[in-house]
Parts: C-alpha cells; sequence; structure tokens
C-alpha cells in the first residue's frame, strides 16, 4: 500500500509541475517487455504447511491505447501476455509459473513536452501454474488484480523507452513483485 500511495504521489508531483504545452500520450502503441518476477505462494490458504518462493526472468508483449483527457494527462487501456522462468523444485515436486495475462487500465502524466510520462495503473490479471510430484501434474489457472506505476521516455520519433514495477495478487496466496523493461512504438 506504501508502494501504491508513494507512486500516487509521484504522479501528482508530476502533473502539478508539468508546463501547460505538454503532449499527452494519445493514441495506440505496442511494446516488448523484459524483467525480474518474483513470485511467492503462501499454500497455508489451501491447507498444505508449505511456502513456494522463486524468482526468474519475466518476457513478453503488451499493448494499449491512450485517450487525450487535456491538460497533458491522458487516460489508456492495457493488454498484455507475459510469461516467466521461475520455478520451484524443493516441495517434493516442482511448482513453475507460466503465462500471465492482463488487461487494465492507466492514468499517465507528462514530464515534459518531448512526450515522456509517468503513469499508474491496475486491472484485472490472469497466471497459470503448473505443479507436478514426478507421477501426477495439474495445471490451473488463478484471477487476481495487479497494481502498478512507471515511466516512458521519448527516445525518436515515437519510440520510448520505459521501467515499470507491479503488484499482482491473486487468489490461492499467489502474489508477484515484478520490475520490467520496456522498449515500444506509438502510431
Amino acid at each position: 500500500m506504501n508502494k501504491l500511495l508513494a507512486l500516487t504521489a509521484v504522479a501528482t508531483a508530476a502533473l502539478a509541475a508539468t508546463p501547460a504545452l505538454a503532449q499527452a500520450p494519445q493514441g495506440p502503441r505496442v511494446e516488448g517487455l523484459v524483467g525480474y518476477d518474483a513470485v511467492r505462494v503462501d499454500l497455508s490458504d489451501v491447507g498444505i504447511d508449505d511456502k513456494f518462493k522463486d524468482e526468474g526472468v519475466l518476457y513478453g508483449v503488451g499493448v494499449g491505447y491512450d485517450f487525450a483527457l487535456g491538460n497533458g494527462v491522458s487516460l489508456g487501456a492495457d493488454l498484455e501476455a507475459s510469461d516467466s522462468t521461475a520455478k520451484e523444485s524443493n516441495i517434493g515436486g516442482t511448482l513453475k509459473a507460466k503465462r500471465d495475462l492482463y488487461a487494465g487500465g492507466r492514468v499517465s502524466f507528462p514530464l515534459g513536452a518531448d512526450g515522456s510520462n509517468v503513469y499508474v495503473k491496475g486491472g484485472y490479471t490472469n497466471a497459470r501454474f503448473s505443479a507436478s510430484d514426478g507421477t501426477i501434474s495439474a495445471t490451473d489457472n488463478v484471477d487476481g488484480y495487479r497494481l502498478g506505476g512507471g515511466a516512458q521516455f521519448a527516445v525518436r520519433g515515437k519510440a520510448y523507452v520505459g521501467g515499470e514495477y507491479r503488484y499482482s495478487n491473486y487468489e490461492g496466496g499467489l502474489e508477484r513483485h515484478q520490475l520490467a523493461a520496456t522498449i515500444g512504438t506509438r502510431f
């Protein structure tokens, strides 16, 4: 919760310092992402006295559309598909993080007239995990929510690079903390 408050404070400060001529990000965008994925599972929620904790590489693609609202602020919609290399093999079997689908919204605030911005985001996420004990295997999808924030910096034309922190909380005691680097373009 403290992280969300800090991100909101940064976004508010950026909005207050925005020049009047700053352009709101708008239109379609597509991006690739890679980063750090920390998966935490507390199995006591399902009656098992064990915890799964691992880290891996996050990778994926995202698309979105931003609508300019005025005064440099925009409202956006995001879709993302990602995967992870996080895998734990010491709980009497193997538990592996698999694909993660996300749909949500975001509010962006400009950092200047060059198209750079900061944003806060939130939405629905659905992740898949698989488990195996060597003889039996199962795969399950879990629903949850994601909160996050980040920044995008214009590099040339409509291209940008960025960074993002996001927290996802799923049913069944699962949660993720992720740091992602992005590279993308607007159309």
